[in-house]
This record gives C-alpha cells, sequence and structure tokens, in this order.
C-alpha cells in the first residue's frame, strides 16, 4: 500500500503472442496491445510484456444505492447495495449517462479516483447495511482485477456481488466472475449490429452470446435493459425482435428494463423518449411472452412495480427506486402461489 497514487496490478485474463505483444482476453475485443500501448479502454497497458491494470482500486465513485437503482428489481428486493466504479470503458456510446467517468481515460486522458482496496469497501458496505457490493456506473470489465479481489473477499463476508454491465465480456471472464458474481443486469441497447458499430463503436453478436451463456451455463441472476433512443431503436420490429430474443435465448422470467432516453453527452440535440414508447415496448414484451417487464425513468407510473403473471395480482409496489410493500409469501404469490422469478427475493 505504499505509494497509492502509482498502484497497479497485473492483469488477469492475458496472454503474450509475440516478444513484445500481449493479448487481453477479458472484453471481446481481444486487444492486441504493444509494449507502451494500452486498449482501447485506455485503462489496460503492456508494460515490458507484462498486461497492467492502470485503474485498480481507483474509485471515481462510492455510493449505497438501492439495488432497484441498478435497475435490479429480481434481487433482493429493497436492499442497500454499495455501488464502485473505476474510470474507464470499453464502449464509445454517443449517449452515455455517465460519460464524465467512462470515458475520462479516452476524453481527457487521465485515469482519476479516490484510492480504496477490497477491505476498505468491504467494510464500508458492512457499516452501511448493505446486502450487496455493485460494480457499476462505468464498465466493471475493465476494472475486473478490483473486482475478483473485492468480489471473493464479499463473499467470505456474507455480501453478493452484481454487475452492470455492457455485456461485452467473454466466456473466459463470465466464467472467472461467476465464481462469485451473484446478479447481472446487461444492457442490451439495440438489436442492430449497425447500431452497435455507429453508436457504440462495438458489435452486436458478443453481448447476445454473453447474454445467452450467463442465462444458460451459469447461476448469476440476469435482468436486462435496453435505453431506447427515438430514431434510433424505437421501431416495433427492433423492440420485437429484442423481446422474441429474451425469451428465447435467456428465458420468459428474466426481467426486461425499458427505460426512456433523455438528451446526454454527444445526444444533447436527440428529443426525450416519448411516454408512449415505452409501454408499447411493454405490450410487446408480453406478447412475445415475457412475465416481467419495467418501465425505467418514469417515476410513480405503473410498470414500476411487480404483478404475478400468472394471477395479476400486485406483489411489489414501487415508486422509483422505492420499495413500499412486498406482498410474497416465500418468494410466491399469496392468492395462486406461482413462484417469483429471482434471487431472495
Amino acid at each position: 500500500m505504499n505509494d497509492p497514487e502509482n498502484v497497479v496490478r497485473e492483469a488477469i485474463l492475458y496472454e503474450r503472442i509475440a516478444e513484445n505483444k500481449v493479448q487481453c482476453n477479458l472484453c471481446s475485443f481481444r486487444c492486441k496491445i504493444a509494449i507502451g500501448n494500452t486498449g482501447r479502454c485506455f485503462v489496460r497497458k503492456n508494460i515490458a510484456g507484462k498486461l497492467y491494470s492502470l485503474n485498480y482500486g481507483r474509485l471515481c465513485a462510492a455510493n449505497i444505492d438501492p439495488i432497484e437503482k441498478k435497475p435490479l428489481f429480481h434481487f433482493q428486493p429493497a436492499s442497500k447495495s454499495f455501488s464502485v466504479a473505476s474510470p474507464g470503458c470499453n464502449f464509445r456510446c454517443g449517449f452515455c449517462q455517465n460519460w464524465q467517468i467512462s470515458q475520462m481515460p479516452y476524453e481527457q486522458k487521465e485515469i482519476r479516483g479516490q484510492i480504496m482496496y477490497p477491505d476498505q469497501v468491504i467494510s464500508a458496505a458492512i457499516q452501511g447495511g448493505c446486502k450487496s457490493i455493485a460494480y457499476t456506473y462505468t464498465e466493471p470489465t475493465v476494472f475486473m482485477e478490483f473486482c475478483d479481489e473485492c468480489g471473493r473477499l464479499a463473499k467470505h463476508n456474507d455480501l453478493k456481488n452484481v454487475f452492470v454491465s455492457n455485456g461485452y465480456l467473454t466466456r473466459d471472464a463470465i466464467k472467472l466472475a461467476a465464481e462469485w458474481l451473484d446478479g447481472i443486469n446487461v444492457d442490451l441497447k439495440s438489436f442492430s449490429d449497425d447500431f452497435y458499430k455507429r453508436v457504440c463503436k462495438a458489435t452486436l453478436q458478443p453481448v447476445l452470446d454473453a447474454i445467452s451463456y450467463i442465462a444458460k451455463e451459469t447461476d448469476i441472476w440476469l435482468e436486462i435493459t435496453t435505453l431506447i433512443i427515438p430514431g434510433e431503436n424505437d421501431s416495433e420490429d427492433e423492440l420485437k425482435k429484442i423481446a422474441d430474443f429474451i425469451v428465447t435465448n435467456a428465458g420468459p422470467e428474466v426481467p426486461w428494463h425499458v427505460s426512456r432516453f433523455f438528451p446526454n453527452y454527444k445526444y444533447v440535440n436527440t428529443k426525450a423518449t416519448s411516454v408512449e414508447t415505452p409501454e408499447r415496448a411493454m405490450e410487446i414484451g408480453k406478447a412475445a411472452g415475457l412475465n416481467y417487464i419495467y418501465v425505467g425513468n418514469l417515476p410513480g407510473g405503473k410498470a414500476e412495480s411487480t404483478f404475478c403473471h400468472s394471477c395479476g395480482k400486485l406483489l411489489i409496489e414501487r415508486i422509483g427506486f422505492q420499495v413500499f410493500a412486498n406482498r410474497t409469501v416465500k418468494s410466491c404469490c399469496p392468492d395462486c402461489h406461482t413462484k417469483l422469478a429471482g434471487y431472495e427475493v
């Protein structure tokens, strides 16, 4: 812990592919990085033939949040989660809501944050009455070394771990995280490869592959979010493709959060999403066979609460991120006894 301003950690999941070059295998870009260079996230650098994480423990955010803010509606409802982030992202989403920290290493060529170590995060979470650690706000894949150490220590202290991710993890990264990760919300930003290439500077298929693998091959609780942007990903055809994919490849019990967009970052001239669009997405999701669909960024609406998909009874009543009532009995509907899908609900 000497000289904390220069804390670095040797990276995990990388390999040497040439005398002066390494390949990072954490995300699906699989950057090939020569000595002295960084990957596209700008926080992983080849130093003398070894790959190092430059943002280890350098937290640009550390807050206590309701778990519903992630959003995770079927994971320990009404609990608190200690949320942490380090600067950096492997995407370049023009509509990013947290661009000041996610794009800091790219835009400002800086990696700023207060040094915290896993034991300090765990202590802060316990003192704050939290039931989980959330790796969020930026992309957790690019600070996986810290997530891995913190996640394992959290498990030893009866704390759960959750990710909020763009879903660009490799299968190896998912397997690693599955050893301690309990829940994840993946952004499925569109069902168009053109959208991913043009708006996020990425591609669609790795996200679809990650969602399918998490749902079918791990015990990680999964929820999916789509931020609906007017004129970009709001057509009925695209929303139907997303809903159909979730049902077929993740399962009808995976919650789908459709969120309203508000102008930000490079999309300041794009109008906010209408109220009607996410309501239409809900109907499309229901028709596709999804059991749980929620509307985000529309406080006070009925679509924030959880209803029994069998009999329609109100089970978990929410306004914003606050839970006012959880009427389930042993995670089941008190009327028809249908089980509510989720993790410790």
